[in-house]
Order: C-alpha cells, then structure tokens, then sequence
C-alpha cells in the first residue's frame, strides 16, 4: 500500500497505516489519541517520517506535540532533533532551541553532528554570532567532529556581523586543519565575507585559488566578487569581471548587472550609470526602487541634488515600486544640503500617500521635522513610531537628543539618553560631552554628572579631559561628594590648578568628616598642599567644636608628608587651644617647628 504521504521510508505496509493514521489526526486531541493507540507500535525512524511530514505541511502544532511526545517516551533520535529544529525554522527561539540541547542526556547524540548544526544554524539565523561561536567551542570539547557545513553555517554567519572577518579567517584555518576541503559553498560564503569587509585583494586571491582547485564559478561567486569591487569603485575590474562570466557562458541577471551600477556609481561615472539604468529598465530589472536608489545615493553625495532629484521624479512618474528609501535619500540629501522646506515637504508627502514605514524611512522624516524645528510632526513622528510598534534604533535617539539640545530642552535630552541607554544602545561620546556642558550651565549639575558616568562606564574609552571638565561642574554645584570621587580614582588626569580649586571648595563646603580623606587623596595625586587649603580646613575645623579630634588627626598626620602650618594658622590654634589642650597642641606645633625648619 502507498499512501498519498509517499512514505517511501517505512519498511512494512503496517507501519505506513500507522504513519498515515498519525497524519490524518488533524487537531491535538485527535493526534493525542492515535499516539496513545499506535505510537508504541511505530519505531523512531517511522515517527521521524512522520515529524517531517508535519513540517513540510507547516503543521507547526502537531509537529510540536509529537516531538514532545517522542522525548516523554524515548523514542528519539539524532535525526529527530536536528530535523525538529530545522522544520519549527523562526518559530523557535534561540533560547527555546538550547533549552532542547541542554536536555539531550545522551552523548552521542548530543554530539551528532546535524544535531550541532541546527542549534548552531538558529543561533546565527537569529544574529547570535558570538553566541554560536563559544556554543561552537564549547561543542567540540564535549566530542563534536564538525563538518563542512558545520563551517559553512558559522562562516555565513561571520558576514553578517561587524568585524567577522577576522574569525572568518579562523574558521577557515580550522576546516582546512581537520583536513576537510573546501567547496562551491563555502568559496561562496568566503566571498561574500571578504566583500563585505572590503578586503578585495583576500577576495581575488580565494576566486583564483577556487578556480586553480578546479571549481567553476557560478554567478553566487561572480557575483560576490563584482560586489567587492563595487564598493572600492573599482569599474574597471568590475567590467573585466563580468566580461570573464560571460565568456564562462553565464548570463548576468538583476543582482549582477545592480551591482555593476554599484561600481559605476562608487566610480563617479554618473552617465554610464544613467546607461546602465536604462538598459535595466529595459530588460525589466529596473520594477522595484532598488537600481534608482544606488544612482540617486551617489548623485547627492557628489552634491549633484537637482540631478538626483530628476532621477526621483522620474521614478515617480514611471510606478516603480517603492519601500520608501528613495523618499528617504531624497530627505537626508535635502536636510544635508539645508534644503529644510523641501525635505519637510517630501516627509508630508510621504506621509500622504505611503502607509509603509520601517526604523529608517521614520528616522529620515523625524530628522526632516527636527531640522525643520518642527516640534508638532516630531511628535507625530514619535507617537506613529509607538503605534506600529517600530523600536527606535541608535540614530533615533541621536537625532532627538540634538534636537532636544538645539532648542535648549537640555533636561529632555537628557531623559531621552537615559531612556536610549536602557535599550542597550551606546551614546556618540561627542553627544553626551556636549549635554554634561549644557546640562552644567544651567545648573542641572546632578544630571550632567550622570552622563559623565554614562561615558565612563559605557564600552568605549571616554577622553581623559572629560574628567576635569566635570569636576568643575561638580564644584560649580557644590556636589563635592561626587568630586571627591572624580578627584579619587581620577587625579593623574587632572590638573594642579583644578585639584586645588576641589580642594579649597571641599575644605569651605564639603562633609566636615570627609575633610581628612580629601586632604590625603590630594596629596596622593602629587599634589602639594598649600596653605591656604590648610588654613580654611582648620577654620571649619573650629567653626565645629565637636570635630576636635579630626582636627587633632589632621594636624598629627602633616608632619609625617613634610607639611607644617604657617604662623598665622598656628597663632589661631594657639588662641583656641583650650579647645584641646594646651599642652597637646604645643606638642603637635612643635613637631611642625621642626618639619618647617627642616
């Protein structure tokens, strides 16, 4: 019997009954059922048949409910897992994909090769490179023997992220260590990596080393290639290239013949591109905005504005289908060349006749009504953001918070850092150096400190003149706690004069009990005490009878680093020392005496 399942893998007409009565169960209930009738009569590789049905047909919910089953009762297998992660595709969370691998107990199986490389192809599917990779290293101290599409799913991923070249010419080093050989594939991701990172010299030398191995390059390959040198704007290459393929018998299709444009484009040969567009309009390849784009990109940034605006007119008029970005270079180029009516004026055009936004298209506009000083369409803006649930990127705070500081709303500005911090995003260190000036001025002292500690605890390392800058901040606000702090950990960055002013401000109007660990911490930084820092300290010391003995600890510690008050200091502790004793404070005088003659 064959069932129209095409069961071709059971070994006995009993078992394919078995499976097609699994199939057909199509609620939970019905599927319970059956696997409670049947399923401890199927062996694993029937119920793996079975579980890649069900994924084929995108029956996510009984594929689920059977592969639950399958590890309630141990009928499970290698195969089992890797398809069942491969088959649920996005609908497993990377979380959710290793919580399934940290539950295998057996190790072979945990091991298994197609096993590792479905948790690891998630992982990077879902942008977790970093996360593959230890997971990767982790795998293959426990036992994993990778394969080459081990390398190929990581090696994929390493395009994806900033700075992955490097680990991609790792992993590469690795393969070829395990003694396993390169392939179509994996030439074709190298490529793609090497283009990505503009390391075209690396790109070429992979091309020619494929073809010496004796692989004959298709257009994923040509392709790659052609798009490293579209980014150098090397159109030479590029030409010479795509003349190769086709004397290979290959025909150039859209991405090939867009990439071109590309380098035309990063060459500054506007006519040619103009040529080239034509020639894609021709063929049809020229029906979405994708081949406008690259040319109208090029043309503004060579400043060529109204030429580039032709282009976008001229796309209009044609219908070409558009996601917004031409609207969205249109507007930046218009905002950068101060073009401020015109860019406002296509954001409301925009808003008129398209319902499609994403991060970008939003941000553009939002960046043309800030520009604009439009303050009603920013919170337009802001508020259609909330609506369609579009998360603010990096560059949506950043273009707020200038806006925020550019009509003054410094406090605003600095909320929207805060709230920009809590979503993992890192400030520009320009951005936030000018806040903690602003927020200082106008006395929101407290604020521009904690933007400070933003910097110096954020990832990046902050400029060392930052340091100085706050703490006159601080002791412009009489925050001396917070200076004292700054002074601490920071004093090899700070300048005599500024320790001195700190100094002399903490001795005036700083926590009396802390006016010891100041004087010490100044004195650490290699600064030397003058004597008008002493003289105000013993002053405050006075004004407050009941600190005597820190006054008794500070005049006992001076002797011992060289210091010794001077005559008109000691004549006013000699005219209070009933406060202490006249005998003690004769005492502690004299060993000042004695450091002073010394």
């Amino acid at each position: 019997m064959e069932s129209y399942y095409n069961l071709k893998e059971s070994k006995s007409l009993k078992a394919s009954a078995k499976q097609r009565a699994l199939i057909e169960g199509n609620s939970p209930p019905d599927l319970g059922s059956v696997l409670a009738r049947l399923g401890g009569l199927l062996r694993t590789q029937d119920l793996n048949i079975v579980l890649r049905h069900f994924g084929k047909l995108n029956r996510l919910k009984e594929l689920s409910q059977l592969f639950e089953w399958m590890q309630q009762n141990g009928k499970i297998s290698a195969f089992s897992y890797s398809s069942y992660i491969k088959l649920m595709g996005k609908s497993l969370s990377p979380v959710k994909v290793l919580e399934i691998y940290n539950s295998i107990k057996d190790e072979s199986t945990r091991n298994h090769v197609s096993v590792c490389n479905s948790v690891l192809s998630c992982l990077v599917r879902n942008g977790k490179f970093e996360s593959s990779i230890t997971l990767f290293r982790q795998m293959k101290q426990d036992g994993l023997v990778p394969d080459i599409v081990t390398y190929s799913t990581l090696l994929a991923g390493s395009a994806k992220v900033k700075n992955g070249y490097s680990k991609a010419l790792e992993l590469v080093d690795e393969l070829k260590q395990n003694g396993l050989q390169m392939d179509d594939i994996l030439y074709g991701t190298i490529l793609c990596v090497c283009a990505s990172n503009n390391q075209l010299e690396d790109a070429e030398s992979y091309f020619k080393q494929m073809k010496d191995e004796g692989h004959s390059p298709n257009v994923f390959h040509y392709s790659s290639l052609l798009n490293a040198y579209s980014l150098d704007g090397d159109y030479k290459k590029a030409e010479t290239i795509l003349e190769e393929m086709k004397s290979a018998g290959l025909v150039p299709n859209k991405v090939i013949l867009t990439t071109l444009l590309k380098a035309y484009v990063r060459g500054g040969l506007f006519e040619k591109s103009r040529e080239l567009l034509n020639e894609l309009q021709a063929l049809g390849y020229a029906e979405d905005e994708m081949a406008y784009c690259l040319l109208m990109d090029g043309l503004t940034k060579a400043g060529h504005i109204r030429e580039a605006e032709a282009v976008f007119e001229e796309m209009k008029a044609k219908n070409v289908r558009t996601d917004g970005y031409s609207h969205s270079i249109m507007i930046s180029a218009f905002c950068r060349c101060g073009l401020l009516d015109d860019a406002k004026q296509l954001a409301i055009d925009f808003e008129a006749n398209y319902d499609k936004y994403d991060v970008v298209i939003l941000n553009t506009m939002l960046c043309a009504y800030c520009r604009a000083g439009e303050m009603e369409n920013v919170m337009k803006m802001l508020k259609k953001m909330d609506e369609l649930a579009i998360t603010p990127d990096r560059n949506t705070f950043h273009i707020l918070i200038k806006y925020f500081s550019k009509g003054k709303m410094y406090l605003l500005a600095y909320r929207t850092l805060e709230d920009m911090l809590s979503k993992g995003h890192q400030p520009e260190e320009e951005l936030c150096s000018s806040l903690i000036f602003n927020l200082g001025k106008t006395g929101a002292y407290s604020e521009a400190f904690s933007v400070y500690n933003m910097l110096r605890y954020g990832k990046r390392t902050m400029c060392k003149a930052h340091h100085e800058k706050i703490l006159h901040i601080l002791i412009g606000g009489r925050l001396l706690k917070d200076a004292y702090v700054v002074v601490k950990d920071n004093a090899g960055y700070i300048s005599k004069s500024a320790i001195r002013k700190f100094a002399l401000s903490f001795m005036r109007w700083g926590n009396v009990n802390l006016i010891n660990d100041v004087m010490k911490a100044v004195h650490s930084s290699g600064y030397k005490i003058d004597q008008a820092v002493f003289e105000t300290a013993v002053l405050r010391y006075l004004a407050e009878p009941e600190k005597k003995e820190l006054l008794l600890k500070l005049l006992q510690w001076m002797p011992g680093q060289g210091y010794a008050v001077d005559s008109s200091t000691r004549n006013l502790l000699l005219k209070n020392s009933d406060l202490f004793g006249r005998q003690l404070i004769a005492e502690i005088l004299s060993k000042q005496r004695m450091v002073s003659k010394a």
